[in-house]
């Protein structure tokens, strides 16, 4: 039997990770502004034809990668079992805690990156904090 809870927080993963993925793969430029400004994200452009050429490349394979990860979050979803469920979550916290901790000890080193860092890593925290209550919930009713 599965969890109510486990597929809204992969629903809503699923279309964060979607919704960001379109948008970075076709509207880069956009969503550099909207998540750093102008002046960033004119610098995050590149300087020569050939870097620009490069780093467009690059944000739409992230892009393309996100969603594939929003894709897959959402065929997760519909997954019953318990025990995949609770791996599925631990290995979703252990990611996020993962990319927090490299946004700090990377991200924040990086001069037109330094004052995004904050934001990002108490997003990736809250995000992890999702699945641990899931976690937590589902030990609970486990449990009572």
């Amino acid at each position: 039997m599965g969890s109510t809870g486990f597929f809204l927080i992969c629903l809503l993963h699923s279309v964060v990770a979607l919704t960001c993925g379109a948008l970075m793969m076709f509207y880069t430029n956009d969503f550099n502004v909207f998540g750093h400004g102008t002046e960033i994200a004119r610098k995050l452009q590149g300087s020569t034809p050939h870097d620009q050429l490069l780093i467009r490349t690059s944000d739409s394979f992230s892009g393309l990668l996100l969603f594939a990860i929003g894709f897959l979050l959402f065929m997760v979803a519909f997954i019953k079992d318990r025990g995949f469920q609770s791996f599925f979550a631990k290995g979703c916290v252990l990611l996020h805690v993962t990319m927090a901790v490299w946004r700090i000890y990377f991200e924040r080193k990086l001069e037109y990156l330094a004052r995004d860092w904050p934001r990002q890593v108490v997003g990736d925290i809250a995000l992890a904090l999702s699945w641990v209550f899931f976690l937590v919930y589902s030990w609970r009713e486990k449990y009572d």
